[in-house]
C-alpha cells in the first residue's frame, strides 16, 4: 500500500465507485399508481418496478416469465397486483413483500386489458380471444366468463357501485359496448354508436351515465337507465383514454368555478390532456402545449388525493399535471432515457445533470430528489451540450442544424421560469456535432457542424432577464475548417485559443478572436472523438478512433505522450487532479483513470455494458459522470482517501490482533488463540498451533489433539467457524507433511460431531470432496509403509540367525581339532540342534512370503511392490545358498562319521 501524500501536495485519484445511477424505469406499457399516491409502478419489459414516487427508491423488482408484459392492476388496498403476458399466465404479488402468490393460465390469448373492483376481491380481464373473464383474487378461481364481442376486449370496467349494480362494462374493436350482469351472468345490453376501436369507459359518480371514448375522435354519452344513447361529443383527435374527475372536490380550475359541474378527460395522438364539462361538452381547461413535442399520450391516471391528472406519452414520461392550477405541469419522470449522448453538470452547486438522450427535449435530472425536467425547443435530436464556468448558462447543439442558449433558474419553483432560452444560433446547413461556450467570459459560442465548418457567435446581444427565444445570434467568423465531419470542439482556460478535432484523423489549433489556424497536430490513425486543454499547461488532450489518447505541446504541436489501453474507439476524454491525470471513455463501455507522468491505467471502471459516449467531470472533482448507449448514466465517486483510511485502519486492527494472538499463544489460552487466527484468517499460524500441541502431547494423554481443552474449543466453534477451519484443514490435507495435523482436527471434529450438526455447516459437501480423496490416498501410503516395515522386521531377524549358524559352524571346527573322539551321540545331539535352527528359518521365509503377498493385494504404487519384490528375491537366494551350504556340512559329517568308523 502505497503511503499517503505529503500534506500540501496534490493526492492522485486511485478509485471511484458508482454511488448512484439513473436507468430506465419504464420502457412502455401499463403504468399504475397507488390510492394513496406514495409508489409508482411501472412495466420495464418483462418485469414490474415499484417505486417510492418520493425517493426515486425502487422497492420490489417483480421478475417476469420472459416473455413482455401486457396488462396489470393494482388493487384499491394497495396490497396485491395481478399480472398478465404474453406467456397467457395470470400472477398474483403479494405487494408487501414483493412475493409471487399464484400463477394460472387465464386466456386463449394475451390479456389485454384488467379492471379491479372496489373491494380489492374481483379481477376483470379482457382478452384477445374476445372475452371478458372475472376473477376471484383470493381463490385464484374464474367466477364469469362472459363471450359475445366480435373482436379483441379494448377496454373493460366495474361499476363503481357493486352494491346497487353488479354490472360490468367491456368495449372491444367490434366498436361496440356490452353491459354484463355479474349476478344473473348474462348480457343486458349492447350499446352500438362507436365507427372505431373503443378505448376508454367511466360511469359517473351517481352511477347513472356511463361515458366512452373512441378511436373515432368522439365521446358518447350513455343513459344506464334507458340503455340508450344520450349525446355525442366530437374531440377531433384519436382518444386513448378517458375519465371522469370527482365531483364536488375540484372548486377551481384557473378562474373557472366547476364546484358543481359534472366532468370529464380525454387525451390522445395529440398529446393534451383535455377537461370537458359533461353536460354541455364546453372545454373547460387544456394542458399546455409543448413546443417541438411530437408524443402523444396513451393513458392518464386520476390521482383523487391531490387531484393530479398523470399522463403516460409514447415517449416513456410521466408527466404530471395540477388540475386546480389549469392543467400546469408540476413534475416530470422520465421512464426511459434511450442512448445517452452527451451529459454536462449545470448550477452553481453542480446540483442538476443536463442529459442528451436521443430526443428532441433535454433533460435535467435533479441529483437529490426523483424528479427530472424536461427542456422544449429542439425540433430533432439534441447532440450535444455544453455549460459556462458557472454552471449559469447551457448551449445544446441539434440535428435540427441549429444551437440554442438557456438561461438557468434552478432553484425556481415555477418549472416554465427554470429554463428560457435566450437566442438561436442559425446558420449551418447540416446537423451541429459540436457546441462551446468561453470559459471566462459569456460572450462567445462556438458550433462545429457535418457541414466541416466552425461558426463563433456573438452573445452579447442577449438579454439575460428578460430572454427572447426568437433571437437570432449573429456570427462573427465561419471558418472551413476540416475536410470531414467535425466531433469535437475545445476552448483553452484562457480564451485565447480553440481545438477542434474532427473525422480526418486531424485536431487543430485555432486563434479564438480571428478564427486563424494556429497548428495542426498529426498522428490518430482515425478520426478524432474528443479534445481537451489542460488546465496548468500548455498542452492539448486527444482521443481517437485508433484507441489512443496522446497529449501534445502547444508549443512545437508535437505528441509527447501516447497512451494505449482502450480495446475500442476512445470516444471521451478530461483531465483531472490539477492536470496530472486523465480520464477517459470508449465503446468497449470502460471508463479508465491515467497518470500522465507514468503512462500508467490507475483504473478501470466497469458498469456499462455499450459503449459510453458522455463523460462528465464536476469541478471538485470527486465525481464523474458517465452515459451510454444502454441508457444508464452512472455516478462515480471519488473513494480514493476513504480507501486509504479503510485500509490506514484495517492495518492498525490487523496489528493489533496479531500482537493479541501472540499473547494467546504465549500464555496458551487455546480457545482464544484458535477463534482469532481464524478471525484473522492466517492457516498457517493455526497449523503450526496444532503441531505444537500434538508434539508436546502428554503422557497418558487420552485427547484426540493433545489436549483436552483444544478438543473442546474445536466442538464449541461455530457452523461459519467450522466450514473455515475445515477449508484449512483441507488444504493442509494436500501435503504429506501437514497430514497428521489435518487428520487429527478433521478426527476431532467428526468425532464430536453429530450428523444433522455436521449438514448444517455451510458448503460441507463442498469441503468433504475436497477431504476424501488425499485421506484416502495417505491411508494407502501409511499402509503400504507399515507392510513394508514387516519386511525389514524380518530382514533383521534372518541376519541375526545367520550370524548365529556362523558361531556354531566356528564351534563345530575347534571341537573337531580338540575333540576328535567325540562320541556319535554327541554329533546326534547337534545336529537335532540345527535341524531345529533350520526349520525355524524357514517358518521365518514362509511368513515374509505372506507378507508380502498382502502387500500386493493393496493399492501400493508399482515402484513400491517392485522394491518388495526384488527383496524377495534377494532373501530367497541367500536362503538358497544357506540350504546348500547347510547340506554340505552334512555331507561332511557323514563323510567324517564313515571315515571314523574305518579308523575304529
Amino acid at each position: 500500500m502505497a503511503a499517503p501524500p505529503p500534506q500540501g501536495k496534490i493526492h492522485l485519484k486511485t478509485s471511484f465507485k458508482s454511488t448512484q445511477t439513473i436507468e430506465s424505469i419504464y420502457t412502455g406499457g401499463k403504468v399504475c399508481i397507488s390510492q394513496d399516491e406514495q409508489f409508482l409502478i411501472t412495466t420495464v419489459g418483462e418485469d414490474i418496478d415499484v417505486i417510492e414516487i418520493k425517493t426515486g427508491k425502487k422497492l420490489w423488482r417483480l421478475k417476469g416469465d420472459t416473455e413482455i408484459i401486457t396488462m396489470f392492476a393494482i388493487t384499491p388496498d394497495g396490497h396485491t397486483l395481478v399480472s398478465a403476458s404474453r406467456s397467457l399466465l395470470l400472477k398474483t404479488w403479494d405487494l408487501r413483500t414483493g412475493t409471487l402468490v399464484r400463477s394460472l393460465k387465464a386466456h386463449d390469448a394475451p390479456i389485454i386489458v384488467m379492471d379491479i373492483d372496489r373491494t380489492s376481491s374481483l379481477v376483470a380481464t379482457g382478452s384477445a380471444d374476445g372475452t371478458v373473464k372475472v376473477w376471484d383474487i383470493a381463490g385464484g378461481f374464474c367466477t364469469h366468463n362472459f363471450k359475445g364481442h366480435g373482436g379483441v376486449i379494448s377496454a373493460v370496467l366495474f361499476h363503481p357501485d357493486q352494491q346497487a349494480k353488479a354490472w360490468l362494462y367491456s368495449g372491444a374493436d367490434d366498436c361496440t359496448v356490452r353491459v354484463w350482469d355479474l349476478k344473473t351472468r348474462k348480457g343486458l345490453a349492447v350499446l352500438e354508436s362507436h365507427v372505431s376501436v373503443v378505448r376508454g369507459l367511466a360511469v359517473t359518480h351517481s352511477g347513472n351515465t356511463l361515458i366512452s371514448g373512441s378511436r373515432d375522435k368522439v365521446v358518447n354519452v350513455w343513459d344506464l337507465t334507458t340503455m340508450k344513447l344520450a349525446t355525442t361529443y366530437p374531440i377531433y383527435e384519436t382518444l386513448e383514454t378517458v375519465g371522469i374527475l370527482q365531483k364536488g372536490k375540484i372548486q377551481n380550475i384557473g378562474d373557472k368555478d366547476v364546484s358543481d359541474k359534472d366532468m370529464f378527460y380525454t387525451a390522445g395522438d395529440a398529446g393534451v390532456i383535455r377537461i370537458w364539462d359533461l353536460r354541455s361538452g364546453e372545454l373547460i381547461a387544456k394542458q399546455k402545449e409543448e413546443k417541438g413535442s411530437k408524443s402523444g399520450i396513451s393513458d392518464v391516471l386520476y390521482n383523487t388525493t391531490s387531484q393530479q391528472l398523470v399522463s403516460i406519452t409514447s415517449d416513456q414520461n410521466i408527466l404530471f399535471f395540477d388540475v386546480e392550477n389549469d392543467l400546469k405541469r408540476v413534475k416530470q419522470i422520465v421512464g426511459y432515457n434511450d442512448e445517452i449522448i452527451d451529459v454536462a453538470y449545470i448550477g452553481e452547486e453542480e446540483t442538476h445533470l443536463a442529459v442528451a438522450a436521443n430526443s428532441e427535449q433535454i433533460r435535467v435530472f435533479n441529483l437529490k430528489e426523483f424528479e427530472c425536467d424536461l427542456i422544449y425547443g429542439h425540433t430533432d435530436i439534441v447532440i450535444c451540450l455544453d455549460r459556462n464556468t458557472d454552471g449559469t448558462l447551457l448551449a445544446s447543439g441539434s440535428k435540427d442544424n441549429t444551437a440554442k442558449v438557456w438561461t438557468l433558474d434552478l432553484e425556481n419553483e415555477d418549472a416554465d421560469e427554470r429554463y428560457k432560452c435566450i437566442g438561436s444560433c442559425v446558420g449551418h446547413t447540416e446537423a451541429i456535432g459540436a457546441v462551446a461556450l468561453t470559459k471566462k467570459t459569456d460572450g462567445l459560442l462556438l458550433t462545429g457542424s457535418q457541414d466541416r465548418t466552425i461558426k463563433c457567435w456573438d452573445l452579447s446581444t442577449a438579454d439575460l432577464d428578460e430572454p427572447d427565444e426568437n433571437l437570432r445570434f449573429k456570427s462573427h467568423y465561419t471558418v472551413q475548417a476540416h475536410e470531414k465531419d467535425i466531433n469535437t470542439i475545445a476552448i483553452a482556460p484562457n480564451d485565447k485559443v480553440f481545438a477542434t478535432g474532427s473525422q480526418d484523423k486531424l485536431a487543430k489549433i485555432w486563434n479564438l478572436q480571428e478564427g486563424t489556424l494556429v497548428g495542426t497536430c498529426k498522428g490518430h490513425k482515425r478520426g478524432v472523438w474528443s479534445v481537451k486543454f489542460s488546465p496548468v499547461d500548455q498542452c492539448l488532450a486527444t482521443s481517437s478512433g485508433d484507441r489512443t489518447i496522446k497529449i501534445w505541446s502547444l508549443n512545437d504541436f508535437s505528441c509527447l505522450r501516447t497512451f494505449e489501453g482502450h480495446t475500442n474507439s476512445i470516444l471521451k476524454v478530461d483531465f483531472m487532479t490539477s492536470g496530472l491525470q486523465l480520464v477517459s471513455c470508449g465503446s468497449d463501455g470502460l471508463v479508465k483513470l491515467w497518470t500522465i507522468r507514468t503512462n500508467e491505467c490507475v483504473t478501470t471502471l466497469d458498469n456499462h455494458t455499450e459503449k459510453i459516449w458522455a463523460l462528465a467531470v464536476r469541478k471538485d472533482e470527486n465525481m464523474v459522470v458517465t452515459g451510454g448507449a444502454d441508457s444508464m448514466i452512472n455516478m462515480w465517486e471519488d473513494f480514493t482517501e476513504i480507501e486509504y483510511a479503510e485500509k490506514k485502519a484495517a492495518k492498525a486492527d490487523q496489528v493489533l490482533k496479531e500482537q493479541e494472538l501472540s499473547n494467546y499463544l504465549a500464555r496458551k489460552d487455546w480457545k482464544n488463540a484458535i477463534t482469532l487466527a481464524l478471525s484473522l484468517e492466517q492457516p498457517f499460524r493455526l497449523l503450526q498451533l496444532f503441531n505444537q500441541i500434538i508434539q508436546d502431547r502428554p503422557e497418558h494423554d487420552t485427547s484426540v489433539t493433545g489436549l483436552v481443552a483444544v478438543d473442546k474449543v474445536l466442538l464449541g466453534l461455530s457452523p461459519d467457524q467450522t466450514a473455515k477451519l475445515l477449508g484449512y484443514v483441507r488444504d493442509w490435507n494436500t501435503h504429506a507433511k501437514n497430514m497428521r495435523a489435518a487428520q487429527t482436527v478433521l478426527n476431532t471434529i467428526l468425532r464430536q460431531r453429530k450428523v444433522q450438526e455436521m449438514i448444517e455447516i455451510p458448503g460441507i459437501k463442498d469441503l468433504l470432496d475436497g477431504l476424501l480423496p488425499y485421506s484416502d490416498r495417505h491411508f494407502q501410503r501409511v499402509e503400504a509403509l507399515t507392510v513394508r516395515s514387516y519386511v525389514v522386521d524380518y530382514t533383521v531377524q534372518a541376519m541375526d540367525l545367520m550370524s548365529l549358524v556362523g558361531g556354531m559352524d566356528d564351534m563345530d571346527m575347534d571341537d573337531e581339532e580338540t575333540e576328535e573322539g567325540e562320541g556319535k551321540s554327541l554329533r546326534a545331539q547337534r545336529k537335532a540342534e540345527e535341524e531345529l535352527m533350520a526349520k525355524e528359518r524357514h517358518e521365518a521365509l514362509a511368513a515374509a512370503r505372506a507378507a508380502t503377498a498382502h502387500t500386493s493385494t493393496t493399492q501400493e504404487p508399482a515402484a513400491t511392490v517392485a522394491e518388495a519384490a526384488e527383496g524377495e528375491e534377494e532373501d530367497a537366494e541367500e536362503d538358497e545358498g544357506d540350504d546348500s551350504e547347510d547340506s554340505e556340512d552334512d555331507e561332511d559329517e557323514q563323510n567324517e562319521e564313515s571315515s571314523d568308523e574305518d579308523m575304529e
